[in-house]
């Protein structure tokens, strides 16, 4: 199969999760570690939004992009969240809840999917995004100042809530796929 760069760019975001997580829990890179990380999930993030402007820019949309990137974004977000989790960076409930709402709406795109039902990303569903992104960020390079740990505390509020909303936003608008068919 031939690859065009939209898919290798999250390919590219795939094969850099192991490295990023390689950082996160080792001392490879000593002080270094923290940085090294954050460049790489910093990097691996710009994939993610550069491989959709790509590929829509010059129609290369393709079957395995529809699916491989967003399990790249699943995986990605959810190897930093389980890496700060296990560094006591991140309470476990915050993960748990982001997580879950990633396999609700993964399960409810499926049921659409069967159905001939394509349902677009929200603007609830893209803020969410980026406040994940930017408290991973946050808590890679965990500053011990009091100014640094209220932002962390802010960006977790905030994408916790944010990922509550957009996921009650998400059902709502598309609470149709659920219903029965009439057979």
């Amino acid at each position: 199969m031939k690859m065009n760069l939209p898919n290798k760019l999250t390919m590219l975001r795939v094969f850099m999760i192991p490295f990023f997580v390689l950082f996160m829990l080792t001392n490879l890179g000593g002080a270094l570690g923290p940085w090294i990380s954050l460049l790489l999930f910093a990097l691996a993030s710009l994939t993610d939004m550069l491989d959709g402007k790509i590929a829509r820019k010059y129609n290369l949309i393709t079957n395995f992009g529809k699916f491989m990137d967003p399990l790249a974004d699943k995986l990605l977000v959810c190897s930093a969240l389980i890496c700060l989790t296990a560094m006591g960076r991140i309470p476990a409930w915050v993960v748990i809840v982001i997580i879950s709402r990633e396999f609700i709406i993964s399960g409810f795109r499926l049921v659409a999917a069967d159905r001939g039902i394509v349902i677009a990303a929200s603007y609830w569903g893209k803020t969410k995004t980026v406040s994940q992104m930017i408290l991973i960020m946050l808590m890679i390079l965990h500053f011990n100042n009091p100014v640094w740990r209220i932002l962390e505390t802010v960006f977790l509020v905030l994408a916790t809530a944010l990922t509550i909303i957009s996921l009650v936003d998400y059902l709502y608008k598309n609470k149709d796929v659920l219903k029965e068919e009439e057979a």
